[in-house]
């Protein structure tokens, strides 16, 4: 299993310098994370054995396998509406073929691997975009000033640079930190997109996928029909064409097991839950946004509770100073550098803006 998960280890570093929020690593370490160990899982085969094991008679089982898994399978999806297993036949949606019966493929198992790994790339673009943009802007103005232990004189010489910095280019770092609400619209706009990005997937049945399952739990044993089962059934059938001595050709219905549709069912309702959660999460942060951006109030009070320990006057003299960009350079800055220094920072930029020199 380690070595399975070693290879996803590297993501769950923390960065020396924070340049976003919670919420945004919640996109791009821990759903890229997550997606990235789902991939790899499905293609273990010591976990789940082969994807594919087919039963038919006078062809070779290999052949059977690999021709069914190019080919895919189907079930009869009406059968499976109306059996439950145990009661009429062992493996609802798989019974002989008749003329009439709706047929529904499956050829997603085929690709399971490749578009969870897919989707682990989508949810790192905005962060990417946003590192990019970023261009290490914060790990500059830091200077070093998140160490546990600095001088006294190198760090009122740092300090003192800060101040200068945001003294000359006060009000120009908008365009910095709409940046940065761009890419929480993205990492919003994503979490949507791959939801029905799934559902095209899975022909359909992700929107409410995890909501059957729980509906399915508050029903009678005999009355319940797995919807689990529905979307990722574990026997399917398979029809190969055979060709005779005399030149026809035999049709040959198979039974196809899938076990990796064990897993399969199990991640996916997994992964309902999570983009419904990250959906809703990602939602209440784009309001929290715009009521930051909108009002100045919001603002200062935030201001004060990240320079908790600089005196109340003089941070929200600060405030009032700094429009949206500078607001957000300066929790951002509180949120690396350690607490006493970042009081000092706010109470040397109150003086600066009222025309004293730092002390």
């Amino acid at each position: 299993m380690f070595d399975v998960f070693g290879s996803v280890k590297g993501l769950l570093k923390l960065d020396s310098v924070n340049i976003d929020n919670n919420i945004f690593r919640l996109h791009y370490k821990a759903t890229v994370i997550v997606l990235i160990a789902f991939s790899l899982v499905v293609t273990s085969r010591q976990y789940i054995g082969d994807p594919i094991d087919c039963i038919v008679e006078g062809v070779p089982g290999n052949v059977m396998d690999t021709y069914c898994w190019i080919h895919s399978t189907f079930t009869i999806p009406n059968r499976m509406a109306t059996e439950v297993i145990g009661k009429d036949v062992p493996h609802p949606g798989v019974r002989p073929h008749q003329e009439g019966d709706q047929v529904k493929y499956h050829k997603y198992y085929q690709w399971v691997c490749f578009v969870l790994f897919f989707q682990a790339l989508l949810f790192y673009i905005p962060r990417y975009l946003w590192k990019t943009w970023e261009a290490g802007k914060m790990k500059m103005l830091v200077l070093d000033l998140n160490c546990p232990i600095i001088a006294e004189e190198t760090k009122n010489e740092r300090k003192k640079l800060l101040v200068d910095y945001f003294a000359s280019n006060l009000h120009n770092h908008n365009f910095y930190a709409i940046r940065f609400f761009i890419c929480e619209v993205l990492n919003f706009i994503n979490v949507i997109g791959q939801i029905y990005f799934v559902d095209f997937f899975l022909g359909g049945e992700f929107t409410t996928y995890g909501r059957d399952v729980i509906s399915m739990t508050e029903m009678e044993p005999e009355d319940r029909v797995d919807p689990m089962a529905k979307v990722f059934p574990k026997v399917t059938k398979c029809t190969f064409h055979k060709f005779g001595p005399s030149g026809t050709t035999t049709r040959i219905d198979g039974l196809c097991v899938l076990p990796l549709n064990i897993v399969n069912e199990k991640i996916y309702v997994f992964l309902w839950f999570w983009f419904i959660l990250l959906a809703v999460v990602s939602g209440l942060a784009l309001l929290y946004r715009l009521a930051v951006v909108l009002g100045s109030q919001a603002r200062m009070y935030l201001l004060r509770a990240q320079a908790r320990l600089a005196p109340r006057n003089e941070v929200e003299l600060v405030a009032r100073k700094c429009q949206i960009g500078d607001w957000f350079v300066l929790l951002l800055l509180g949120k690396n550098i350690d607490p006493l220094v970042y009081k000092e920072l706010i109470c040397d930029l109150a003086r600066r803006f009222e025309g004293k020199e730092p002390v």
